[in-house]
C-alpha cells in the first residue's frame, strides 16, 4: 500500500488538472467499491489547495457517459477506480498495468476500460492510472463486504493523503 502511495505521488507530479473516475455498479455488491471510494475522495477534492486541479467523476456501470465532461476538465492526469477480480485476496487493492486489461467487454460496463481509456487518450494527452479493489461477492442487491469497504477506506485515505501533498 505504502508503494501504491510512493507511485501516484511520482506519477501525479507535475499534475495540473487530475480526474478520478470511480466506476461500478451499487446494485451488485463489491461491485460498488469504485463508487464508494470516489465518494469518500470527493470532499476532499474539493478543499484541497488549489481547489478545481483535482475533480472527481462518479462513472456508475457507464462511465462512458462521462467522456464529454472528461474532456471538457481536460485533465493531465486520470485515476480510474474500480473492481477487478485480480486472484488476490478479497479487499485488496492494487494498480493495474494497461497491458493486464483486457480488451473485451466482460465485466459489468457496457465499455469495455481498455476501450474507454483508449478513447479519452485519443481525445485528451493525459496519464491514465487504473487501480482495483478485488471483490468478494458481485451478487444483485447485496451488502457491500467488510473486506472491500475495509479496502475503499484505506485506498481513498491514501489517494486524499496523495492529493494534499501534491
Amino acid at each position: 500500500m505504502q508503494d501504491l502511495k510512493l507511485f501516484l505521488k511520482e506519477g501525479f507530479s507535475g499534475a495540473r488538472k487530475i480526474a478520478i473516475l470511480g466506476i461500478g455498479s451499487e446494485l451488485r455488491g463489491d461491485d460498488a467499491a469504485g463508487m464508494l471510494a470516489a465518494e469518500a475522495i470527493n470532499d476532499s477534492a474539493k478543499d484541497s489547495p488549489g481547489g478545481g486541479r483535482v475533480k472527481v467523476f462518479f462513472g456508475s456501470s457507464s462511465p462512458e457517459n462521462l467522456t464529454g465532461e472528461i474532456k471538457r476538465f481536460c485533465p493531465t492526469h486520470l485515476l480510474i477506480i474500480d473492481s477487478a477480480d485480480m486472484g488476490v485476496e478479497p479487499g485488496t487493492f492494487s494498480l493495474i498495468a494497461e497491458d493486464k486489461i483486457g480488451p473485451g467487454s466482460a465485466s459489468t460496463h457496457r465499455m469495455s476500460l481498455r476501450m474507454l481509456i483508449e478513447y479519452l487518450r485519443a481525445c485528451i494527452d493525459c496519464k491514465v492510472y487504473v487501480v482495483g479493489i478485488q471483490p468478494v461477492n458481485l451478487g444483485l442487491n447485496i451488502s457491500v463486504s467488510p473486506e472491500v469497504t475495509r479496502a475503499v477506506e484505506r485506498l481513498s485515505s491514501i489517494i486524499k493523503e496523495v492529493i494534499a501533498e501534491i
